[in-house]
């Protein structure tokens, strides 16, 4: 099992670098601005805890997003590990199936909780809301299954 967790981590990690350099690009190209919700869920979060998040102004704002950046790097960490072991217990999917189920487990993660939180409401997303979220998840899901796949190999 422990192989499992770690060959799914490291999957993980590949695909939220792969998300990443998706959003990142689709930022580049459509000339976007970056989503404001990470935070946005960090400071709904940070309400309902007994801790807050210390310093004021652009310090405190900064730690913010590194605290955002960091809940992605681990969703995406932490899917992979679920999916590697998985992957490890036995379930193999064909690749595009395996891929496309990976990706919509990690955008139901975190579009579920920022709905829950009401930081963002899915259901008032227009289509170009749900391609941009879609789109970096679809290459999630394909590196971090794809990794999966190859791990396993060796």
């Amino acid at each position: 099992m422990t192989r499992g967790i770690l060959a799914g981590m490291a999957a993980g990690a590949a695909g939220t670098a792969a998300l990443n350099a998706a959003t990142y690009l689709d930022m580049t190209v459509r000339g976007r601005g970056s989503s404001s919700t990470p935070q946005e869920t960090v400071e709904a979060i940070e309400q309902r805890l007994p801790v807050s998040v210390p310093g004021a102004g652009d310090v405190r704002e900064n730690r913010v997003s590194g605290l955002a950046s960091l809940s992605g790097i681990a969703t995406g960490v932490g899917v992979g590990a679920l999916f590697g072991v998985l992957h490890h217990a036995g379930l193999r999917l064909p690749k595009p199936l395996g891929a496309v189920l990976v990706a919509l487990s990690a955008m139901a993660s975190t579009d579920v909780s920022m709905a829950r939180l009401r930081v963002s409401d899915p259901r008032a997303w227009s289509t170009t809301d749900w391609l941009s979220d879609l789109v970096p998840h679809l290459f999630y899901g394909a590196v971090t299954y794809a990794t999966l796949e190859a791990l396993d190999r060796s």
